[in-house]
């Protein structure tokens, strides 16, 4: 045997044997030398250390705590034991015990540099990020060159939000060490928070370059290229991570941001959901997924996302408004409201939510409200543009017109680019009367967003109402992309605009607005069967047996049955795109309604003997509507109208209740109570001989019976009544009585008191 053969015997020598071993990978004999000399001498404190030190590279951390507990309990100035100790517990997360060793591997060795070092580190994840700092100024101070310590010094001052002094540390680390990526990617990170974005993507991509399985460089980039609006590349960040670590939560949420940004709504919602998986408590994946629900409009599951989301982090503001936003949608003011309340105790300072109540408030008719509420958040962010275009919105409401412009100037004065402000704009310049300036905005709105259908919707609008019929009926379509038609269930067959023939065809007509609305647009299915259509007619339930007395073939059903099968649909409103109608080309031939013969004698018999004049009166419409505050009138300001030598008949199935009190002092007799649906009222208006209405579905019940009709209207009225005419193309035996400045409803009615003194005088003389 040779002398390089012999094993050592003396313990020094068998322990730097040992030690070799060890530090060349040689674990399984390192072990077995440093327990030979552990059985020999007990207390052979460094054979002890060195063996917990291997157990804890192996991971056998239970081990490696229970023999450097012992080195410590046999040499308790062992420094370096107490360090090992430190980085044993500092791995199980025992970070205050981390901390006890740390101390003592100080206190027994003033400097040891990477004792302060780990101690830092440890605070770090503590949270403790200004102790962190102390400790490593004071490693630095020791040894200036040590590039771990700028770098975790860096991570301290990254978590206070320190970006710049932050980046000076990250700045030093990779002098020192140029091939540091954790380095360059967390100096991506501040340099994103500054708003260096270029500098970022470099930084980030340097640190891929040098470790390129690192899945949070990708994952850092994938933000910044988020930031700068790069949504591929963002996605293909986010996905390299995700490859790279597949159960990296953050950035299947993150990737769920972007689909949702590309409007991949379901290809967002499975990475939400994976997201949420893999860490089940985030409430920042429940809040982001609630977000995503909102835009696919399907908003109680989008409300059970946010109420995750609250339960899991109840004081978080942003969850609270955002909930309220999605209530807000689901026409829940009330509950709405609360919500944006509980984000402004949260944070007096969210301009965003007092901005959104304003919203809310309007949508509850709570006008000064809305006002205050708007004003209050441009207090607080002056420079909204939302808040200030929202705020047009209200002072639209409350009939301050130039008030609204104004608004609506400073938002688009904040915004150039905003196409909603112009849009708005526009629709008070037609308040207005001011129809070029109108058209100029809705033109603007549009040349900002092609896409904006709202824009094309309120220019179709006043097209409409200046009797542009071509054009306007066409950008009448846009309604479809507006959340402004109801009973829109999902067809699955082909829609028909006038463009192939009916001939053999079955085509399904549909209601799609209000009850008046199907009255006026009915008249078109003789035209459509004459064109050789079999023509399913789909309407509001409590029109069928008014509509039943419309003369034709079809087959007519209601929102209450089942979706029928058809070749085609068309939507009423569409229909006079269809036909191209033309002011001069509607189908004007009536009545095309007639009440039913058995129900009239019904009324007949309960009205009695005439012995005066009969007038229908209306002078509220749906309360809901969106224009119900101009075209409504109070009723005690039909008093002269009662003046008259007649007898009045309440065309009203509700009375609002600040009308009761007038009503019931009123010679206005009622029929509410009598009013089964459409039938009646159509009964009792064949018994009257004028029917005097604001803008509601009674005048067109009158009209589709060629009952005379007298339609009061606002100074800007409904499109369909269109501009400076008494008459209706729509209506041959209406008469229309406009306003002649905004909100004058007196002058109005003091004009029918004294037409209709004239027609009570006329209907004498021929009696």
């Amino acid at each position: 045997m040779s002398e390089t053969d012999q094993q050592p015997t003396a313990p020094q020598d068998v322990l730097a044997k040992a030690i070799f071993l060890h530090q060349t990978g040689n674990v399984r004999e390192a072990e077995t030398l440093y327990r030979s000399l552990i059985e020999t001498d007990p207390h052979h404190a460094e054979a002890m250390h060195l063996l917990g030190t291997l157990h804890a590279q192996q991971g056998n951390f239970e081990e490696s705590l229970r023999l450097l507990d012992k080195v410590i309990a046999l040499k308790p100035n062992h420094a370096e034991a107490h360090y090992n100790r430190g980085l044993l517990l500092q791995k199980l997360r025992h970070y205050g015990d981390a901390l006890a060793s740390y101390a003592n591997a100080i206190t027994y060795n003033s400097g040891y540099t990477e004792a302060y070092v780990n101690r830092g580190v440890t605070l770090n994840k503590m949270g403790r990020y200004e102790d962190a700092l102390a400790s490593f100024d004071t490693a630095i101070a020791m040894n200036p060159d040590h590039a771990m310590t700028h770098y975790n010094r860096g991570l301290a001052l990254q978590a206070l939000a320190h970006h710049d002094d932050a980046l000076i540390s990250f700045n030093k680390a990779v002098a020192l060490r140029p091939t540091y990526a954790l380095a360059y990617s967390n100096r991506g990170s501040s340099q994103h928070a500054v708003g260096q974005y270029d500098e970022a993507l470099a930084s980030f991509d340097k640190a891929i370059a040098l470790k390129p399985d690192h899945a949070t460089s990708y994952y850092n980039r994938g933000l910044t290229q988020q930031e700068l609006k790069q949504h591929d590349g963002a996605l293909a960040s986010y996905d390299k991570a995700i490859a790279l670590e597949p159960d990296f939560a953050d950035s299947h949420s993150n990737r769920g941001v972007i689909l949702r940004e590309l409007k991949r709504y379901d290809e967002s919602l499975k990475s939400y959901d994976t997201a949420i998986a893999l860490r089940p408590d985030e409430a920042q994946f429940h809040y982001n997924r609630g977000n995503l629900l909102k835009d696919m409009t399907r908003f109680e599951e989008a409300l059970t996302s946010y109420d995750k989301a609250i339960a899991l982090e109840p004081n978080s503001a942003d969850f609270h408004s955002n909930r309220g936003v999605t209530l807000n949608k689901m026409h829940k003011h009330d509950e709405a409201v609360e919500s944006y309340d509980k984000a402004i105790a949260l944070n007096a300072n969210y301009a965003e939510a007092y901005d959104n109540r304003g919203v809310a408030l309007l949508d509850m008719k709570r006008y000064d409200d809305a006002l205050a509420s708007h004003n209050r958040s441009i207090t607080l962010k002056y420079a909204s543009s939302e808040a200030h275009n929202n705020r047009g919105v209200t002072l639209h409401a409350l009939g301050q017109y130039e008030e609204a412009l104004a608004s609506y100037d400073k938002a688009i004065a904040h915004n150039s680019e905003y196409a909603e402000a112009y849009s708005n704009r526009g629709v008070t310049l037609q308040d207005m009367k001011r129809y070029d300036e109108a058209l100029a905005s809705f033109e603007k709105a549009i040349a900002l967003e092609p896409d904006y259908a709202n824009a094309y919707w309120n220019k179709s609008l006043l097209k409409l109402l200046l009797g542009e019929f071509d054009e306007g009926w066409e950008l009448y379509e846009y309604r479809w992309k507006c959340i402004l038609v109801i009973n829109t269930p999902s067809f699955h067959e082909y829609i028909w605009l006038g463009n192939e023939p009916l001939a053999g065809k079955t085509i399904l007509l549909h209601a799609e607005q209000g009850f008046g609305d199907t009255i006026q647009l009915c008249r078109y299915v003789p035209l459509i069967e004459a064109m050789g259509a079999k023509v399913i007619l789909r309407v509001q339930t409590p029109l069928k047996n008014l509509i039943s007395t419309l003369k034709g073939s079809y087959r007519l059903e209601t929102h209450d049955d089942p979706l029928p099968g058809s070749d085609l649909h068309c939507p009423l409103f569409s229909l006079p795109r269809a036909m191209r109608t033309r002011v001069d080309t509607v189908p004007a031939q009536v009545p095309y309604l007639s009440a039913d013969p058995a129900t009239r004698k019904t009324w007949r018999d309960r009205l009695g003997k005439k012995t005066r004049p009969r007038i229908g009166l209306t002078w509220s419409g749906a309360p809901e509507h969106k224009n119900d505050r101009n075209r409504s009138i109070p009723l005690q300001l039909f008093a002269p109208l009662l003046t008259c030598d007649a007898e009045f008949h309440s065309l009203q199935k509700d009375i609002r209740p600040e009308d009761a009190a007038f009503f019931a002092k009123s010679t206005i007799i009622p029929h509410a109570d009598d009013f089964k649906d459409f039938a009646d009222t159509a009964a009792l208006v064949s018994e009257l001989d004028l029917v005097i209405s604001v803008d509601t579905s009674a005048a067109h019940v009158a009209g589709a019976l060629a009952k005379p009709l007298w339609i009061l209207l606002p100074f800007v009225p409904d499109y369909r009544w269109m501009l400076d005419r008494e008459d209706t193309p729509w209506y041959p035996t209406a008469r229309l009585l406009r306003q002649h400045k905004a909100a004058d409803w007196p002058s109005v009615i003091a004009r029918a008191a004294g037409d209709l003194k004239a027609f009570i005088a006329a209907a004498a003389q021929e009696k």
